[in-house]
């Protein structure tokens, strides 16, 4: 589906001026990822639009998808801090915020002071994240919400920008601690890497077994990053856009009235409100992303499946038939944009 870009008239001009700035940072930055990443497009169009939009993403894949190395290589493409954590069983909270180290300071006495973990960093990617422990995970997690850490009682502000990728491993269980759901809804985008495809896995073998990758070139700084992520913010959106956002979320939910009876049998958990904030961030990124002045249907529908899919839990009975989340997620977004057409 595909539109026309919306009038500026609801933003002011530095924003439209800023709104072309971004698209074309945005075109240099894929550029840059396209010298070492060959496809997947759309996981880095999903990854720029939660980095935009303040959130956070879980990647999800098996192994040898490059996922780690798109993240290493996005990080290099701005001046930012970047921190890599290889989560593990035994990886304690410590381990991730810092603690305090007893030092012997100048004139002899000893105090404690405080060593930073790699947590304070700009861009932190938690690799296999479900490995860790759950008091890791609440660490992390409010890292990841509160933009702070608390070490023996005290908190510790994260410089921003901050943003968390964090890598699941699907078909690896032994040795995992799941993600508690309250958890997974922190992630703004539930992103699947995919395989590549025939040309695809040619180019990869072509590009990755001869000399060194290229260093890439710097698109973009921390200032910018912030300026542009309050510029997504102030992206207008009609109405009929809040509706249509609202009606699907709540279609999710086998206990309302709303949702279609087809879904009840299927589902046994729907998203919450964060999922509708969550659809309307990503829609003003998308856009703002790709050059328009004003969030679209089409900029929801392409949000709806990351947003969506880790918020809705399918039944037991909806397994045993083969039926995933993002089965659902399709069949309820084809149908209400159905519903808009007519």
């Amino acid at each position: 589906m595909t539109s026309s870009v919306a009038s500026p008239s609801e933003l002011q001009s530095s924003d439209v001026a800023a709104i072309d700035e971004l698209r074309d940072v945005y075109r240099q930055l894929r550029e840059q990822l396209s010298r070492v990443i060959v496809g997947q497009d759309s996981v880095i169009e999903q990854l720029a639009i939660c980095l935009f939009a303040r959130g956070h993403s879980l990647l999800m894949g098996v192994p040898g998808l490059a996922k780690t190395l798109l993240v290493s290589r996005l990080a290099e493409t701005m001046s930012l801090q970047f921190s890599r954590i290889q989560f593990t069983p035994d990886l304690m909270p410590m381990d991730i915020t810092g603690t305090d180290i007893l030092q012997e300071t100048h004139d002899g006495r000893r105090e404690f002071e405080f060593v930073k973990g790699p947590v304070f960093a700009n861009i932190v990617l938690a690799d296999e994240i479900n490995r860790a422990p759950s008091k890791t995970q609440a660490a992390m997690l409010e890292a990841m919400q509160e933009h702070r850490v608390t070490v023996v009682g005290r908190p510790w502000p994260l410089d921003p920008p901050f943003f968390v990728l964090a890598t699941q491993n699907p078909v690896e269980q032994e040795g995992t601690y799941p993600l508690p759901e309250a958890q997974l809804d922190r992630f703004m985008f539930l992103i699947t890497v995919d395989y590549p495809s025939r040309q695809e896995e040619i180019e990869i073998a072509r590009t990755t077994t001869g000399m060194s990758l290229p260093k890439l070139e710097q698109v973009l700084d921390g200032a910018s990053v912030q300026r542009f992520q309050d510029l997504v913010r102030r992206v207008p959106v009609p109405q009929h856009i809040y509706e249509f956002a609202v009606d699907l979320v709540r279609r999710t939910r086998p206990g309302s009235d709303e949702s279609p009876k087809w879904l009840k049998p299927l589902v046994s958990w729907g998203a919450g409100p964060r999922a509708v904030q969550y659809l309307i961030l990503g829609a003003k990124s998308r856009a703002a992303l790709t050059g328009s002045y004003m969030a679209r249907l089409e900029d929801v529908l392409a949000v709806a499946r990351p947003v969506l899919t880790h918020r809705v839990l399918t039944t037991f009975s909806a397994e045993s038939e083969g039926i995933r989340s993002h089965d659902v997620v399709q069949r309820l977004v084809d149908e209400l944009n159905a519903e808009q057409l007519r």
